[in-house]
């Protein structure tokens, strides 16, 4: 009873994050209307989908992720020198950075991506609840190389709309699923990039091995990314022996000192 009732809190709490980016939507566009957004956004050149190259090497690629906080954890990090820490992985070889911008659970914001894009030479993703347009738009004005497009909160239609949106604007889509049922989707609605949240959203345990049983669901000409719990070489040597392109890693290194030797160490360079 207790473990159903911690399933339904934390599925409120998937839903109340969309229902919070939407009204952020709504409260931007009181400033900003749509179109007025639209029209900057177009005004800016490609960012020649640098996020979608940088996983196209050879090898693992290593999305790392600067997050203050989380629903499952709390805050993670008291201090958080933002810039300090894009720089550092800048440094540690770090392919592409993950800027949280959600405001309330991950205490993320929309200023972070801003700084971090146009003061770090490394594709930044911008990682929300995108739930409309309008944050695309946002995401392209702050510099963003990528958006996080989450299925389990978007229609068919949608996914495909911003999908079709972000590579119009030369960013790429990461299109984030959690079962084969979502990573059809994802391929339906013309996925170039599809991650695997290892992190289950509606009840937070983690469990590594999804990546490997919706790898063979996933046509390999896609990239393929794992997201979340990774936090060893051995983890990471495994995953790529299954075809996975990419992890995205987070707590791991936003908790580690040296970000520098916690991202050697996950390359198996320690």
């Amino acid at each position: 009873m207790k473990a159903q009732k911690t399933k339904m809190a934390s599925h409120d709490i998937l839903i109340k994050l969309a229902q919070s980016a939407a009204q952020r939507v709504a409260r931007a566009q009181e400033s900003v209307p749509l179109e007025d957004l639209k029209k900057q956004a177009l005004l800016l050149p490609s960012t020649d989908f640098l996020f979608e190259r940088a996983l196209e090497k050879p090898g693992m690629s290593f999305i790392c992720e600067i997050k203050k906080a989380s629903p499952s954890k709390g805050v993670i990090a008291h201090d958080f020198p933002y810039m300090d820490i894009a720089r550092e992985y800048a440094q540690a070889g770090a392919d592409c950075i993950s800027v949280l911008t959600e405001p309330t659970q991950f205490l993320g914001s929309l200023n972070y991506l801003d700084e971090i894009s146009h003061e770090v030479d490394v594709p930044c993703l911008r990682k929300d609840f995108i739930v409309h347009e309008y944050m695309i738009y946002e995401a392209k004005i702050a510099g963003a190389s990528a958006v996080l497009l989450i299925c389990s909160i978007l229609t068919p239609e949608q996914l495909k709309a911003y999908i079709n949106l972000a590579h119009e604007l030369g960013m790429s889509a990461l299109v984030e699923v959690h079962d084969k049922d979502e990573a059809q989707m994802a391929c339906d609605a013309g996925a170039r990039i599809v991650g695997v949240n290892n992190r289950n959203l509606r009840d937070f345990t983690v469990d590594t091995t999804n990546s490997a049983r919706i790898r063979s669901a996933v046509p390999d000409d896609i990239l393929f990314v794992s997201e979340s719990g990774i936090s060893n070489p051995e983890e990471v040597a495994l995953l790529e022996t299954l075809g996975v392109d990419a992890v995205l890693v987070g707590e791991y290194l936003m908790r580690a000192t040296n970000k520098q030797e916690a991202l050697e160490h996950l390359r198996g360079e320690l």
